[in-house]
């Protein structure tokens, strides 16, 4: 079990230097401080260390963020490349990490790399910290003897991807904001205000016109049985998220959104965006072909994206070319077949991928940015739209008020 030990030990200039360490044993901390280039005096328990708690808040302990692990991989990378042992690099990235969470994966990454694992295997160990794509990499560069300069390409590529998230919600943040307000402002009208105008027009008497009289219809049922309505909703997005989940679910709702308009061409180009990324930095890496498929399918985010490239393996296992299969699925445009088709024959199929993902990545900035200025205002016309429809299907019997009066 991992704790907290305090040490004593001298520098190379013999000065004497005291800290903490979090390791299993004794043994452990000694080993990893000669590493760091220390002589220790002493080391021992830190008193009350096993007493102590850690606070944890569901949902929220245990999160680790792309972009965490990002600036986590540049730090590794630099600290690789600059001549910092492996030990001793991984020591350093557990205790500055921001993210505690993510800290303590890296530690007990280390404490695996000590016994003597490779460090893939240890970050394997960790998957929400470290996806599959992320420890192939690192499994290829040391099969490779070139650690360093495939945890420079891996920062590269986690970095990318934390940029094309942000930009996807970035896009999406302001129309969902929007119509949660619309949503909120319609039913504080149907619940409060809808009320007072039919209590007034009960007194009025007479014929309401259509519209007044299915807002008046809509406020009941909603002032009614609002307690009903939302419990409804509720089992309605449980429902559809089970729904999802299964196969034929998650092949109906992934066709749906590539048919969205304005949305569904910015999800195509996402998902080619990580297709040609992760597939390039895998292939240049090192990583089999086959198996960079596979690491592949799991990133791109859609099912007939995965349905293609499972079909591209199954050629690839046949002895065909990749842009032979590519050609076959209508997703996968002309120009990426001919750029992989030249990229295979050119033996350059990283450089040809690297270079389609870099289009589609300046593709979906220029959607996104294309989107956020079209839907600014096309929001505010519907919230208005709708709001005012309320307003004047209140106000339309006011405008005859003289026949409502006996």
């Amino acid at each position: 079990m991992t704790q907290t030990f305090v040490y004593k030990v001298r520098d190379r200039g013999g000065k004497t230097v005291e800290g903490a360490l979090d390791a299993d044993s004794t043994a452990l901390v000694a080993s990893k401080l000669r590493e760091m280039g220390y002589v220790p005096v002493s080391i021992a328990p830190k008193a009350g260390a096993g007493m102590r708690r850690e606070i944890k808040i569901p949902f929220l302990s245990g999160r680790v963020k792309p972009a965490d692990v990002a600036v986590m991989s540049r730090q590794f990378a630099t600290m690789v490349d600059s001549g910092l042992t492996l030990l001793r690099s991984l020591a350093i990235l557990g205790d500055q990490t921001e993210n505690k969470a993510l800290g303590a994966m890296i530690n007990e990454a280390r404490l695996d790399v000590e016994r003597g694992s490779s460090l893939s295997a240890a970050l394997a160990r960790q998957p929400k910290a470290f996806s599959s794509l992320y420890v192939a990499m690192v499994r290829a560069g040391e099969i490779g003897g070139v650690l360093d300069s495939v945890l420079r390409q891996l920062a590269t590529t986690v970095e990318k991807a934390v940029e094309l998230r942000r930009k996807i919600k970035s896009a999406m943040a302001y129309p969902v904001a929007v119509l949660v307000l619309v949503l909120v402002i319609l039913t504080a009208m149907l619940v409060f205000v809808v009320p007072q105008f039919k209590a007034i027009y009960a007194q009025l008497g007479g014929k309401l016109p259509y519209p007044t009289r299915v807002l008046m219809m809509v406020s009941s049922l909603t002032a009614n049985y609002f307690p009903l309505l939302v419990i409804a909703g509720g089992i309605a997005a449980w429902l559809g998220r089970r729904a999802v989940k299964t196969p034929r679910g998650r092949a109906a709702w992934d066709a749906f959104r590539l048919k969205v308009p304005l949305f569904g061409k910015l999800i195509h180009k996402t998902a080619l965006t990580r297709f040609s990324q992760t597939l390039a930095a895998l292939l240049r890496a090192g990583v089999p072909i086959l198996e960079s498929l596979e690491i592949t399918k799991d990133t791109v985010g859609n099912t007939r994206f995965t349905g293609a490239i499972t079909d591209m393996q199954d050629g690839v296992r046949g002895g065909e070319t990749i842009a032979r299969r590519l050609s076959e699925h209508p997703i996968f445009p002309p120009m990426v077949v001919q750029m992989l088709a030249v990229g295979e024959e050119t033996g350059a199929i990283d450089t040809m991928l690297e270079k389609v993902g870099e289009f589609y990545e300046q593709e979906v900035k220029a959607m996104v940015d294309a989107l956020t200025s079209l839907l600014e205002p096309l929001l505010v016309v519907v919230l208005g739209s709708v709001v005012g429809s309320m307003v004047i299907s209140l106000y339309l019997p006011l405008f005859d008020v003289i026949k409502l009066i006996h």
